[in-house]
């Protein structure tokens, strides 16, 4: 019997008061447990397949070794299927079709709003679409560019100039430049120091915000280029700014992790803690950027890729490589034996190797604080940053 939900049945078979309980054969598109229903669904069919699913990114599955190796990675609806034979890619979607119902976009060209290119120097990823669209949202699609993200010389703070009176504007902005920084190691900076004020904006914060935009008219193209000649060797630049933030004193840690030349990941984050020297706050930059390495290391093993090296960690400070190489604890480290433990345990197992490095080389740097363009842009074009739309 069809009954709206709580709909009172009346009759001699029903008690009085009874209600109806209606019970969903096939989840509804759009309910909050849509997705998470739609996800067991497709994870179990893919198991059941031979598909091995990845500890290290729920979203990844693999099966396979060789030329009949296959990965498909999913986000939500969406899904990228790889590997180097055409024919078990084929065998795979057909599959598929069996049990969903699917739309074949061809080879992978849009996905999610990042753009991807491919040429005989590897494959290049952008939001440059992206990019424009919120140019075009914010009215600075015509504006005159600027040269740099941030400018060096400005310091924000949460005291500064008059509180926005929509501050929703600001908040909406900084969520859209965030997912920006997917594909821009260039913007990474500037958009975490301004993400720092979303429950207090101010003018001055709004006003950086507009500099990032003319900075982004500038170069909408610009994305990052992953060369097919990379060899399997992980190497990681590790930096730090000791007390950059002006109001709570606490360091600013920034990471880039390269596959060989590509760039595959990278990071700026304000430390959760306060540092009392330069070298603790080295030090914990360290801690963060080895994780991540523990973690790239799983996912390529489990993907198919060995390492035969271990991944070389570059710091250029002085004191925090001694104390990684010491091993013994006195009355300087004892406040970070939890990070000293974990890097140098990373270091003993082979996992890592940990080398010094001169400042003016070190690539993470701006990923710690605002650069002039003389620095940003040498360094950006070691790490294959680049913009392929602009003119040569």
């Amino acid at each position: 019997m069809d009954v709206p939900l709580g709909y009172n049945l009346q009759g001699e078979h029903y008690p009085k008061g009874t209600k109806s309980v209606c019970r969903l054969y096939k989840v509804i598109y759009g309910l909050k447990q849509a997705s998470r229903q739609w996800n067991s669904k497709f994870t179990s069919v893919l198991l059941q397949h031979g598909f091995a699913q990845s500890k290290s990114d729920y979203s990844l599955f693999t099966k396979g070794a060789g030329s009949s190796f296959v990965a498909l990675l999913v986000y939500v609806d969406d899904i990228i299927i790889t590997g180097p034979d055409p024919a078990v890619v084929t065998s795979l979607k057909s599959f598929l079709h069996t049990h969903f119902k699917l739309k074949d976009l061809g080879n992978l060209k849009y996905f999610l709003g990042l753009e991807i290119a491919r040429a005989q120097k590897g494959i290049f990823l952008s939001q440059r679409h992206y990019t424009l669209q919120l140019l075009e949202d914010t009215g600075f699609l015509a504006c005159k560019p600027a040269s740099v993200p941030m400018d060096p010389r400005l310091q924000l703070n949460a005291k500064d100039g008059e509180l926005l009176t929509d501050p929703s504007q600001f908040r909406r902005l900084i969520g859209r430049l965030l997912y920006l920084t997917l594909s821009r190691p260039d913007i990474t900076f500037a958009v975490h120091k301004l993400s720092q004020f979303m429950s207090q904006p101010r003018t001055t914060h709004l006003q950086a915000a507009h500099h990032l935009l003319r900075y982004l008219k500038g170069r909408p193209g610009q994305g990052v280029l992953f060369s097919s000649s990379s060899s399997m060797q992980l190497k990681a630049f590790s930096d730090a700014d000791w007390g950059g933030c002006p109001d709570s004193r606490k360091s600013v840690t920034g990471f880039c992790i390269f596959l060989g030349d590509s760039m595959i990941s990278w990071k700026a984050k304000k430390q959760t803690t306060v540092s009392r020297s330069s070298a603790e706050a080295e030090y914990r930059a360290l801690a963060a950027t080895a994780a991540e390495l523990c973690w790239l290391a799983q996912l390529l093993q489990e993907i198919g890729f060995k390492l035969n090296s271990p991944a070389a960690l570059f710091c250029d400070n002085q004191a925090a490589v001694h104390i990684a190489s010491n091993p013994t604890f006195h009355e300087r480290t004892k406040h970070i034996e939890i990070d000293c433990h974990f890097v140098r345990d990373q270091v003993a197992s082979g996992i890592i190797k940990l080398l010094p490095i001169r400042s003016h080389l070190q690539l993470a740097d701006i990923f710690t604080k605002s650069l002039p363009s003389s620095s940003l842009f040498p360094l950006l074009s070691k790490m294959g940053v680049l913009d392929i739309y602009s003119p040569s």
